[in-house]
């Protein structure tokens, strides 16, 4: 079941649902725009992105190892800033993170809570998908999003820190699951570099 926006925010009053810092205002009317939909909450872009480096022409075997040791090597970083937006060129993948932080605790006397990530349809009608194959956030997990960011569109995408770009729909899991941490529970910057 899919929570609403009301039920999103009693699991954050109740601790069930973790996001920090905490997505505001709460409701519409306050002169900034409200993150809360019907039924899903707004996540921010983070302040790093990771690309693959334009002057490596690698096959990347996928049946090997996990994601770090296949490609990690591929990476560079860049830092977003406020006054000069990374440009995503039409046809170019990055990696990026949620600023927030999210968390969805298995609690053993209730109801876990499991997410996905989905893009916003404004940013989707420019040719923007971001999390586009695997947008499951699992019962258990604990850290900012990874986010996958293609841009298909004809034109380039000026992406900025702290632009809301992504959605967070929240729903039930039934049972309580037993832990299978990811090879991404817990990463704190793009790609899983450290």
């Amino acid at each position: 079941m899919i929570l609403s926006n009301v039920a999103i925010q009693q699991c954050l009053d109740e601790g069930s649902l973790v996001i920090e810092p905490e997505p505001s205002p709460r409701r519409p009317g306050s002169g900034q725009a409200c993150p809360y939909q019907t039924s899903s909450v707004d996540l921010q872009l983070g302040e790093e992105i990771a690309f693959f480096r334009d002057e490596q022409q690698a096959v990347i075997d996928l049946r090997n190892g996990d994601f770090l040791s296949r490609v990690g090597f591929q990476f560079e970083t860049t830092l977003l800033k406020d006054d000069e937006p990374f440009i995503l060129k039409p046809g170019r993948l990055v990696l990026g993170r949620t600023f927030e932080r999210v968390e969805l605790p298995i609690r053993e006397e209730k109801t876990c809570l499991a997410a996905r990530v989905e893009g916003r349809s404004s940013h989707a009608r420019c040719g923007l998908l971001v999390h586009f194959t695997a947008p499951t956030i699992h019962a258990g997990f604990a850290g900012s999003i990874a986010l996958e960011l293609i841009n298909l569109g004809p034109y380039s995408l000026a992406l900025y820190p702290k632009t809301p770009i992504c959605q967070l729909i929240v729903e039930t899991v039934e049972g309580v699951p037993f832990r299978n941490d990811s090879q991404f529970q817990a990463q704190t910057r793009p790609g899983g570099l450290s």
